[in-house]
């Protein structure tokens, strides 16, 4: 089922307290935690690993989409771990959630609206698929929730699905939101909602683009316009760059981080879709190979499913330790 559109169910959500975010991560997780605990069932040693039980837990979180850098990085801190007691399970998955903390830490860094003068203007990128215009909202409702005032922008004019979406959202969250007519200049959008939002007194712009890679020269190019225009209205603009990802892709999440920081120029990450896919761990591959920010994650379809993590939590969530 897509979560692009709105449903009742995210038109009702009320935010809830931390409590009810950590049973959230914890139930949205599940899948990736028992792929975890699974692919390392069986592994017992002594006080210390032999090696051939190290690369046994090393192929163990490779398959577990943590990426073979994380993995690595695992495997030699346990190689040098000594155990009070017998090496099992759940004394190696302590080592595991406290190094995953460590990938994790330096880039769980929220969105913070900050930029002088306003707005700060975000631009969402990703594939079409990934939840983005979702995400938008949800990213919406989270600066509201900060007492942000907010606006939305349908940069994403090659698509009328995309602008009728946007424009319920805004609706909904009652928001204004700036748009064109299908197959308009997304440039124009942008000009015309910078301009609006700086005379509004508008806090966060956010902005909706394409999502297409068949053709990355043209998305590239069209990218570069929305920046020149964004720069004759306030040089430091765009703020930040923020592509979302479709956690269920797995390792293809990470193609597209590669692909987007060469025509984008990503500033941070958001990954969504976490309930759904035992593959969570790119998560943490994604963290260790770009080290970008990771703003936020969507464990739901619920308007307030999308929030900052603390790393040490997720990391024994990802680790299935309570």
């Amino acid at each position: 089922m897509s979560t692009e559109g709105p449903t009742p169910e995210n038109e009702a959500a009320e935010p809830g307290d931390g409590g009810e975010w950590s049973d959230r991560l914890f139930g949205g997780f599940r899948k990736t935690s028992e792929r975890l605990t699974g692919n390392l069932a069986g592994i017992v040693g002594k006080a210390r690993l032999d090696d051939a039980q190290l690369d046994d837990i090393e192929d163990a979180l490779i398959m577990s989409d943590l990426g073979p850098r994380a993995a690595a990085r695992i495997r030699e801190r346990l190689a040098e771990e000594r155990f009070e007691r017998d090496a099992d399970e759940r004394a190696i998955m302590e080592v595991v959630a406290r190094e995953i903390a460590e990938i994790l830490r330096p880039v769980a860094k929220p969105l913070d609206v900050v930029a002088f003068p306003r707005p700060q203007v975000i631009l969402v990128i990703g594939v079409n698929g990934s939840g983005k215009t979702t995400t938008i909202a949800k990213l919406a409702h989270l600066f509201q929730e900060q007492d942000y005032a907010v606006m939305l922008a349908a940069g994403d004019t090659f698509r009328a699905a995309a602008i009728g979406q946007l424009a319920v959202w805004a609706e909904r969250l009652g928001v204004p939101i700036v748009k064109g007519p299908e197959g308009g200049d997304p440039a124009s959008v942008v000009f015309d909602a910078v301009k609006a939002a700086t005379d509004q007194g508008i806090d966060a712009l956010i902005v909706d683009t394409a999502g297409r890679l068949q053709n990355k020269r043209e998305l590239m190019d069209e990218l570069a316009k929305i920046r020149r225009v964004l720069g004759r209205l306030n040089p430091e603009a765009p703020h930040d760059v923020v592509l979302v990802l479709d956690a269920t892709n797995g390792q293809n999440a990470l193609s597209q981080i590669e692909i987007f920081k060469e025509v984008a120029g990503v500033s941070g990450l958001i990954m969504t879709k976490l309930d759904g896919t035992a593959r969570g761990g790119v998560l943490v591959a994604a963290a260790e190979q770009y080290g970008l920010p990771i703003h936020a994650i969507g464990v739901g379809e619920k308007i307030d499913d999308l929030r900052p993590f603390n790393p040490d939590l997720l990391a024994r969530v990802i680790a299935g330790i309570a």
